[in-house]
């Protein structure tokens, strides 16, 4: 049984009510709880939100009647692993069966294709992990040219290696946590108390495909790649 998964929190303070402001023709929250929908692998959807007007409209969209979210997890500071352990467990209860594998979309990741869904989906089943999570390549990077200060103020190559790095291509490959599509075991989620306790591998998705709406201007700018991208396909 695969559960899917929508965080969407009532407060933000960079994009006030951002998870279900209309972008590109709909609720922010739907373009990431539609593909849940959508995809025949998922079997059910629950919405983790301490907002009624995103819970009413989830569950009138066909999602598990699981409350809203516990006060404790729906601060600025409550960890994205807390509000999943709760999801997993309520939609379990919900469900009346045991889960097996929780997917969660962050809605505040919208670009995110079907591919990519189905793709972590391949990848989890294929390589049996505990956690696939989406990332894309870093922009810079921590062996060439992301540097920090010394205790005297001077500069130096964040992570440096014998006899230097003098170019991005001969540089280890690193990637940026793209928080978007995460797919992983339940057992692990039950167990574990943090993301990174067991085997968590990476799923590579195109950078303009991982932006991330935490400030108005990446609302902005979000908002115009998809308006381009519904063009494209009309």
């Amino acid at each position: 049984m695969i559960l899917g998964h929508i965080g969407a929190r009532k407060g933000s303070k960079g994009v006030p009510g951002k998870n279900f402001r209309p972008i590109a023709g709909k609720p922010l929250i739907d373009w990431s709880l539609d593909q849940l929908f959508a995809n025949p692998r998922i079997d059910a959807v629950v919405v983790s939100t301490d907002d009624e007007r995103i819970y009413d409209h989830a569950l009138a969209k066909g999602a598990l009647d699981i409350g809203l979210r516990p006060v404790h997890l729906a601060t600025d500071a409550a960890p994205k692993w807390g509000v999943w352990q709760h999801a997993l467990e309520a939609g379990q209860a919900a469900l009346g069966q045991p889960v097996t594998t929780f997917v969660d979309l962050d809605c505040t990741s919208p670009l995110r294709l079907p591919e990519d869904l189905d793709g972590a989906l391949d990848l989890f089943a294929q390589d049996k992990p505990d956690m696939v999570m989406s990332v894309c390549e870093a922009r810079k990077n921590p062996y060439f040219n992301l540097v920090e200060a010394d205790e005297t103020g001077a500069l130096h190559v964040s992570k440096p290696l014998p006899g230097g790095v003098w170019s991005r291509q001969s540089a280890p490959k690193v990637w940026e946590h793209a928080a978007s599509t995460y797919v992983l075991s339940a057992d692990y989620l039950r167990r574990a108390k943090t993301i990174y306790e067991g085997r968590v591998i990476p799923f590579e998705m195109p950078p303009e495909r991982c932006l991330d709406i935490d400030t108005p201007f990446d609302f902005r700018l979000v908002e115009m790649l998809m308006n381009d991208r519904l063009t494209e396909g009309n």
